[in-house]
């Protein structure tokens, strides 16, 4: 059964295509979709079909910043119901914790952790798909909508040290800037926003304390969705932590609210082992991080807790028949066209 995730996740599409002059119809069908469809924020649709639709749509439009043109017009309201929440909350990581325990009726695909070092906050963000499928376009309208949300709730307050991306850098970043107006970071170790750790406590002054409870009251009579199943929760925390060096058995287990020998019970009733879906997502994050030429093998083998660089070229050999260092040498870039004629502006 294909992980489905809700079309509020594509608000804003049908907006984009028309701004950029693009029929949809085309990469809408290989989809499965229509546009009658994407005016339904609560019919559902795979996961990994929405994944490739955005890309595919940027490939089609021409246009490299296809994900976060979505991401700059949406609005708070946008998350639908939980906007009512979201909005009355005191600070920032109050309503992070919202969108963690209200993400069935968002996006049960986003994996959000915030790490704080010191004074130093990191909100780092995840679309996790079924399939080992190019996300570019999903993760800088990941990116993008929790940057706005940000902003929405902290107003001219709301003033990050960086936004950091894996992938590499678009042939223009006029948009990157116009919406971040901060440093940008690409080929970085992780998809995330750093800011201070007093804009994360910062006090929103539009929270009010009783609307707040009067809408949790409303979103907790709602039917919860429990379709999400613990082994795609498991994952998404295996994305965010297995770079940090911290995707542990039992810092895992721990995410999942369980001690280490619950956890395991769990996945033996689900049949799978812990060390294979480590393994599932190693083989993903390590094709992303040698794409990044400035990545070397000694650093990726550190960030996945290999000893020495030679143990995960061994590795590396066994999960994809060939040595990391050829494998890169192999890869050609897709490359897009930087611009179309219906463009007004950089894209």
């Amino acid at each position: 059964m294909p992980k489905l995730v809700r079309v509020a996740v594509l608000t804003k599409y049908l907006e984009v295509t028309q701004d950029l002059g693009f029929n949809p119809r085309d990469v809408l069908a290989v989809a499965g979709l229509n546009k009658a469809q994407l005016q339904s924020p609560d019919y559902r649709i795979p996961i990994d079909a929405a994944v490739r639709l955005l890309e595919d749509s940027a490939a089609a439009s021409g246009c490299q910043t296809f994900g976060l043109r979505m991401a700059e017009s949406r609005q708070l309201s946008d998350f639908g119901v939980v906007s009512l929440l979201l909005s009355q909350q005191r600070t920032l990581r109050d309503a992070l914790q919202v969108m963690e325990r209200y993400r069935h009726l968002m996006n049960d695909s986003l994996g959000i952790f915030v790490e704080e070092a010191g004074r130093m906050v990191i909100i780092r963000a995840e679309m996790v798909t079924e399939s080992l499928l190019p996300n570019r376009q999903a993760t800088e309208l990941v990116i993008g909508v929790l940057f706005r949300l940000c902003s929405t709730l902290l107003g001219s307050k709301w003033r990050p040290y960086g936004v950091n991306f894996m992938h590499q850098a678009p042939d223009s970043l006029h948009l990157h800037r116009r919406l971040f107006r901060c440093n940008l970071e690409f080929g970085s170790e992780f998809n995330g926003i750093v800011c201070s750790d007093a804009s994360f406590d910062m006090i929103n002054p539009n929270a009010d304390p009783a609307m707040a409870r009067h809408a949790q009251a409303y979103l907790d009579s709602l039917q919860r969705d429990d379709s999400t199943s613990m082994l795609y929760e498991v994952r998404k925390a295996i994305y965010l932590l297995l770079p940090m060096g911290r995707a542990t058995i039992e810092q895992i287990a721990l995410s999942q609210g369980m001690n280490v020998r619950t956890f395991q019970r769990r996945l033996q009733d689900d049949g799978c082992v812990f060390n294979d879906l480590i393994n599932d997502v190693r083989r993903d994050l390590a094709l992303r991080y040698l794409e990044n030429p400035n990545n070397s093998m000694s650093r990726i083998a550190d960030m996945f807790g290999f000893s020495m660089a030679s143990s995960f070229t061994r590795w590396f050999i066994n999960q994809f028949g060939m040595p990391p260092a050829a494998w890169r040498s192999a890869q050609k870039q897709p490359g897009l066209c930087a611009g179309s004629a219906a463009v007004p502006e950089p894209c």
